[in-house]
């Protein structure tokens, strides 16, 4: 009598061959994570760089006499929005404007929907250590809590 032996695994196989891939995915659920992270950091680096770009050369446009700038005025935009609508050139008969930004960017950190509460805005008048909200937009900062793969708060970026 010959029995044959039926194929499969064992129990045991199939256990080690399980903890084996929990260890492995343990492993891997931290690594993910901080690529997600990274890759949120890097979209807010991006998207204050096209802010302070976009403040940047509305100040240009505006020390050029291309742009109306109000007398006493530092030149930087009253708002964020200024970027986005437009501003009139000064030049031009037919009306056409100057557009700094296609769409104000979202913080990846931020919670809120509302776009325009996901930056705090500072003043020239205020200062890096106290930045604070006054007649015109020197810059940009996030609203989010939290520090950076690098070690340095949303914040202060």
């Amino acid at each position: 009598m010959n029995r044959r032996r039926g194929s499969g695994f064992t129990l045991i196989e199939l256990v080690v061959t399980l903890a084996i891939l929990a260890l492995l995915a343990g492993m891997a659920a931290p690594l993910a994570e901080t690529l997600v992270r990274r890759d949120k950091e890097r979209e807010l680096k991006r998207a204050l760089y096209e802010m302070r770009d976009a403040i940047d050369r509305y100040k240009l446009y505006a020390d050029a006499g291309y742009i109306d700038k109000p007398a006493g005025s530092s030149g930087y935009p009253p708002n964020l929005t200024v970027l986005v609508e437009g501003v009139r050139d000064k030049r031009s008969a037919r009306g056409e404007a100057f557009y700094f930004l296609r769409r104000i960017p979202r913080d990846p950190f931020a919670a809120e929907l509302d776009v325009q509460r996901h930056w705090g805005l500072r003043a020239s008048t205020s200062s890096v250590e106290d930045p604070r909200e006054g007649d015109d937009v020197f810059d940009v900062y996030s609203l989010a809590r939290g520090v950076g793969l690098n070690g340095i708060a949303y914040r202060e970026w």
